[in-house]
Order: C-alpha cells, then structure tokens, then sequence
C-alpha cells in the first residue's frame, strides 16, 4: 500500500501586484527573525519601514510588471519536482505544497492544506540552500507555530550535487556564450546579512562560501572567482565585500564580470532588478569589459533531480532533521544551526 506523502518548499514570498507592496514589507519586518526588538517597537518599526520603503519599491517591482515573480516560479519548481517524485515512487500518493514566509500562501495556509491531505509523512523543504535563522529558521519557526505537525526537515544543501552542478552548467553556458573571455572574472553573490546575525551563530555565510568553493573547484577554466554579499538595507554593518564595490573593483581592473546569484534558485527582485539592471549599469559606468549575469537555476533538471534526491532521503529512517548527509556540517561555532542546537 502506498504512502500519502507532503512536501512543503518553504520559500519568501513577494508581492502579487502594486497594492501588496507595502503589506509584504510590513509582513517581513515584523518578523523577529529579521528585526529583533521587543513587540511594539518592531510592530512599530515594520509598519515605519513599509511606508517609507512602499514607494521605492513599487518602482522596482513596476520594472518586472508590477509583482514578484517568485510564486509563479515556485510552483514551476513545485509542479517539476512533482513529476520527479511520482516517477521514482509510482505507487505513492505524493503532493507538493507551496508555503511562503511573508505572502500567499502563507504558511499557516498550507499547514491547513496539509492537514487536510493527511499524509502518512511530511517532509520540509526549504528553497535555501543555505540554512540561515533569517529563512529557512523562521519558516520553521512559523510552521510549528501554526500548528504544522511532526515533519522530516531538510535544514539546508549548500553541497548538493545536483544544485552544483546545475550552476557550473550554466556558468560554462553563459561563459561560452560570452565568448569565452580570458579576463573574466566570476562574482559569486549572496544576499547578505548585518554581521551581528552571523557572528551570533548564524551558519549563513560559512555554508555560502561551501557552496561558493564547490562550484568554483569544478570550474578551472575560471579561476579568478570571489564571494561577496547584495542587497545592504539600513545602518547595521553587514557581511562582506558587497556586491557593488566587487562589481566596481573588477570593472576598473578591466575584466568582464560574470555574476552568480548563488543563493538565489529562483527570480527575485534582487536578480532582475538589483543584479540586471542596477549593477549592470554600475558596471558599464566604471568600464567593464563585460557584464553577464547567470540566470537561478529555477527548474534545470540537475537542480529538480538534486531536490528529488533531498525528498528520498529524508524519507529514510525517522522524522526530524535531516542534515546533509546525515551527519551536522557546520563547525561547532555556528550555534544557531538547528542540527547543533538539538545537539547541545
């Protein structure tokens, strides 16, 4: 008898069109994952934030045509890593949930979906492939909150094959479709975090740089690579070097820039917008050779095998988390990873 299996991909979420702009951001600034400060003053925060930030950002979702197309992708990646599953297990009952963090379908919406399908098992799937107490640790945060029940969690990938080795395709892809350029220079970017997140445990950046040295290690062909971290907000001092100031550095040294949104698997804001057209032109006004941006790996067949992968094992012994090869990776300083704080 087959099983009746749920997986939920934890992801963001974005706006579906101008009016949901400022709710989104109120949404996300609330989070204490993201502002920690007592209730009322974060309440107070978020709601300053989203008003003063509405406008700008309106602007920038208005160069994508009005939303995010965030959604829209992940049920791409849901729908794909669907078929994946029910070619490998035929005889289960196997269904994808969508559960955003800060938009529909909020997560307290698929906890309700969930139990409505009843699975036999449950397994949580965060679309980061870096663990990290902002993203992937609030969206558990939220599922047990809500009522989600007991789940086999993968709690991050940073290694992953099939995640790898989709990126270095299509490094090699946009390198060659380049033409190959000698003086290139790849740019592997993050979205960033203040420094007081990572050096309170967080194993974000630690697990970036994994995934960073990984792709890089399988492309010789590009040995000039460096990490650096986008999208700084506020006055906090964040991790580095910033995207902009490699992106400059590089194009004064004359080379063509290849840029990777490393911990991006699908199309945000910070891709289109931020990477395509903002620091395309930063590029071009300090004299790039060349500026490329590779596309997220979204639904490449490497990338949805990889995940289909990550769904098999968890199913594999009993619930709970489900670390990278079954065994914590991050370094025992990294106290916020949730592998070394159920161990502690």
């Amino acid at each position: 008898m087959g099983r009746r299996i749920a997986v939920v991909l934890f992801n963001l979420g974005g706006p579906d069109g101008p009016d949901d702009v400022r709710p989104f951001l109120r949404n996300l600034f609330r989070d204490p994952a993201i502002i920690a400060a007592p209730g009322p003053i974060r309440e107070a925060l978020a709601w300053f934030i989203s008003a003063t930030r509405a406008k700008s950002a309106k602007a920038n979702y208005a160069l994508m045509g009005g939303g995010s197309p965030l959604r829209p992708e992940t049920e791409e990646q849901a729908a794909a890593l669907t078929a994946a599953l029910a070619s490998s297990r035929p005889d289960n009952d196997i269904r994808c949930f969508i559960a955003m963090r800060y938009w529909h379908p909020f997560i307290e919406e698929t906890v309700a979906d969930v139990k409505a399908f009843a699975p036999d098992e449950t397994v949580l799937l965060p679309l980061y492939p870096q663990f990290s107490t902002t993203t992937t640790g609030s969206s558990l945060t939220q599922w047990r909150r809500t009522g989600g029940g007991p789940a086999r969690i993968v709690c991050c990938y940073p290694q992953e094959a099939g995640f790898i080795d989709a990126y270095v395709r299509q490094i090699r892809e946009t390198w060659i479709a380049a033409g190959q350029p000698d003086n290139a220079r790849l740019l592997l970017s993050a979205h960033g975090l203040p420094e007081k997140i990572i050096d309170a445990g967080d194993p974000y950046q630690w697990q970036v740089e994994q995934s960073c040295a990984a792709i890089a290690a399988a492309l010789p062909e590009l040995a000039d690579w460096q990490v650096c971290y986008q999208s700084r907000v506020g006055p906090l001092k964040w991790i580095g070097p910033a995207t902009d100031d490699a992106i400059a550095d590089a194009a004064r040294a004359g080379k063509h820039i290849i840029v990777v949104p490393v911990a991006f698997v699908s199309e945000h804001i910070e891709t289109l917008v931020e990477l395509d057209i903002e620091y395309a032109e930063l590029a071009q006004e300090h004299g790039a050779a060349g500026y490329d941006r590779v596309p997220a790996v979204r639904v490449a067949p490497e990338f949805v095998a990889g995940l289909a992968g990550l769904v098999e094992a968890a199913l594999d012994g009993p619930a709970g988390l489900k670390p990278p090869g079954g065994v914590p990776i991050c370094p025992a300083a990294h106290s916020q990873c949730p592998c070394r704080k159920e161990t502690a």
